[in-house]
C-alpha cells in the first residue's frame, strides 16, 4: 500500500495549509544493498504533533535518523521550511532548529545531569540559563538529581535526560524516537504528559512510538510505515478508530 498517491488522498482530508516545517520528498534510503526506505513522502507542519507507527524493522528510526542528518538518502529531498538540507551533517542541522532524541537514549554516563544538559547546547556559546531553567521545570526530577552521574539514574529518568539535553538547544522541530521504550506504564504517562506541555509551549513533534495508542492520543495526524513506505495516513483520530489500525498495533480484532 505505498507510493505517493496515498499519501496525496490521505492527507487531503487534514493535512494542514502552507509550507511544512519538515518535509520528506521520495526519500530512498539504502542500507548497503538493502532498500529500508522506498519513497517516502511526509510533512510536519509548525504546532503539531506527527506520529510514526509500524512494526519492528518497517523504517520509522531510519526515518527520523534521515531527517535528521545522521544517513545520507540515496535520492529524494529533506526540505526544512521549504529550504533543502539533506546532506548537511546532523551536528550542523542542529542550528537550522532540530533536535533528536534517539532511541535508546544515549546518555554520557560518566557526565552529571547538569553537564549532560550543557552538551546540549553546545551550538551556543554559553548554555543558556533561561533553557536550563525551562528543562528543571519540565523535569524537576532532573533539578533533583542534578549532580548526579547520567549513568545512575532510572530508565525514566535517563529518558528525561535526554529529552531535557535535546531541548537545550531550542529546537523548533523536535524528534523522539520510542520514549516510551522499556518504561513502566506510570513513567511513560508522565513522559507522554510532559511531551504535551512541550508542545503547547511551541515546539512542533515527530514522535515514532510503538505505543500506538499512545501515541495517536497525543497526535494530531499520523502516519503507518510497512516495510519502508508509508501505507496509511490521516488524522490521528481517524487512524485510531480505523480498524486495521487497531488490529495491528493496539491488539484488537477487526470489528
Amino acid at each position: 500500500m505505498s507510493g505517493t498517491a496515498e499519501v496525496t488522498k490521505e492527507q487531503a482530508a487534514g493535512q494542514p495549509e502552507g509550507t511544512p516545517v519538515l518535509e520528506l520528498r521520495d526519500l530512498r534510503v539504502f542500507y548497503g544493498a538493502i532498500e529500508a526506505l522506498k519513497g517516502i513522502d511526509l510533512a510536519v507542519y509548525e504546532g503539531e504533533v506527527v506520529a510514526l507507527l509500524g512494526a519492528n524493522g518497517a523504517g520509522k528510526s531510519t526515518t527520523l535518523r534521515t531527517a535528521s542528518g545522521m544517513l545520507a538518502p540515496r535520492s529524494g529531498r529533506v526540505l526544512l521550511h521549504g529550504e533543502r538540507v539533506d546532506g548537511i551533517k546532523s551536528h550542523d542541522l542542529v542550528r537550522f532548529g532540530i533536535g533528536h532524541v534517539p532511541e535508546g537514549r544515549r546518555v554520557f554516563p560518566r557526565m552529571t545531569v547538569r553537564e549532560n544538559l550543557e552538551m546540549g547546547a553546545y551550538r551556543f556559546k554559553s548554555p543558556d540559563r533561561d533553557t536550563l531553567d525551562r528543562v528543571y521545570s519540565l523535569f524537576p526530577r532532573l533539578h533533583e538529581r542534578r549532580t548526579q552521574l547520567g549513568g545512575t539514574l532510572s530508565g525514566g529518568e535517563q529518558q528525561m535526560l535526554a529529552i531535557g539535553r535535546a531541548l537545550m538547544g531550542k529546537p523548533e522541530l523536535l524528534l523522539l524516537d520510542e520514549p516510551s521504550m522499556g518504561l513502566a506504564p506510570l513513567i511513560v504517562a508522565q513522559i507522554f504528559d510532559i511531551l504535551k506541555e512541550i508542545n503547547e509551549q511551541g515546539t512542533t513533534v515527530l514522535l515514532v512510538e510503538q505505543n500506538a495508542s499512545q501515541a495517536l492520543q497525543l497526535a494530531d495526524r499520523g502516519y503507518v510505515l510497512e516495510t519502508g513506505a508509508v501505507a496509511m495516513s490521516g488524522e490521528a483520530s481517524r487512524l485510531l478508530a480505523d480498524p486495521r489500525v487497531r488490529e495491528a498495533y493496539l491488539g484488537e480484532g477487526a470489528a
